[in-house]
């Protein structure tokens, strides 16, 4: 069970890296926003934060599991 959810959140934090990779790229690293475009702004703090959450309990969820 707890392999799962290390999957599952491994995942999620992969797909946050991504975005926040494809975020910068697509801004020129925040240079280039549109008028009204804040929530690039709030995406640039918010996925990387949540990538190393959702790494951090792949990986606490990844240790916790007893192999028999």
């Amino acid at each position: 069970m707890s392999r799962a959810l290390a999957l599952i959140t491994g995942f999620i934090s992969a797909f946050f890296v991504f975005y926040t990779a494809r975020l910068l790229a697509v801004t020129s690293f925040l240079t280039r926003t549109r008028a009204g475009g804040g929530g690039a702004f709030v995406g640039a703090i918010a996925f990387p934060v949540l990538a190393v959450f959702f790494g951090w309990v792949a990986v606490r969820a990844w240790r916790r599991t007893r192999v028999l």
